[in-house]
């Protein structure tokens, strides 16, 4: 019997009423990605380039978070053609690339995501989860419908250049990354500056004009308001490691005088 797919990001993005709130899966944990896919947040992030992921972890956290209305996204390390072939044939249907700084790398990212004629997607679905094992029928000739495809601006050069980046037929959508961008502007962990602020506004108007969503990562939830008044479609406001840091942080703030120590260190 034909199996169906649930419906990519994209077309969430598209059904959107507001928008939409996610969170960072960095732990490598199935176990968590699952914890977090019922927490009622829209959409999750897996994540390659920074997380402990390789492509068995990565199988398991979507098989964990299968079972919650919930979109997960998977971030890759790199743009690299082959990897992008194995996350997908893993039953990835939503791919963030990091660090795209000029439409052509996205000509590339969009061809490695994509079956001949029209890309270089190697051919396996009858091996694959992506295809249920050739139990979705159509696959091969829908494939586009069932990947979305997301790519990064980073970099103050990514950033002049994000509309023709926004433009290239097949990305979905422009994901801005304020860490990497003040760090290109000079301004090392100041991800609120008022200058990365507003080069991350200037990102945001020319992938807007070129008509698909934009989103951003703002851990501070103040940015994260002004980011979404600007008009971000899709937010990052929390990492599973980050939340589990912090809180475990304040248990000890809370139950251990400062100085104290249960034992040598």
């Amino acid at each position: 019997m034909p199996l169906p797919l649930t419906s990519t990001f994209r077309d969430v993005l598209a059904a959107r009423s507001r928008p939409l709130a996610g969170m960072w899966v960095c732990s490598g944990s199935p176990l968590i990605a699952e914890i977090c896919a019922g927490s009622g947040l829209d959409w999750l992030l897996i994540d390659m380039e920074h997380g402990p992921n390789g492509l068995e972890s990565v199988l398991a956290q979507l098989q964990s978070i299968a079972a919650y209305p919930i979109s997960p996204v998977v971030r890759l390390a790199c743009d690299d053609p082959v990897v992008i072939k194995q996350v997908l044939d893993l039953g990835a249907r939503n791919l963030l690339v990091p660090m795209v700084s000029c439409a052509e790398q996205a000509h590339r990212v969009v061809e490695a995501a994509r079956y001949p004629p029209r890309g270089r997607r190697g051919v396996g679905s009858a091996l694959a989860r992506s295809a249920r094992w050739n139990r979705v029928e159509g696959y091969l000739t829908d494939a586009d419908s069932h990947v979305s495809l997301f790519v990064q601006v980073e970099t103050i050069d990514a950033v002049e250049v994000a509309g023709q980046i926004a433009a290239v037929d097949g990305i979905d959508g422009v994901f801005v990354g304020p860490s990497d961008l003040a760090a290109s502007m000079g301004l090392l962990g100041q991800q609120t500056h008022p200058d990365v602020v507003a080069a991350v506004l200037r990102a945001f108007e020319a992938v807007a004009d070129a008509g698909i969503p934009v989103g951003v990562n703002a851990f501070d939830h103040a940015v994260a308001d002004g980011y979404l008044t600007a008009g971000a479609a899709f937010v990052l406001v929390g990492a599973d490691v980050a939340l589990l840091a912090r809180g475990s942080e304040t248990l000890a703030a809370r139950f251990i005088s400062a100085g104290e120590s249960a034992a040598p260190a």
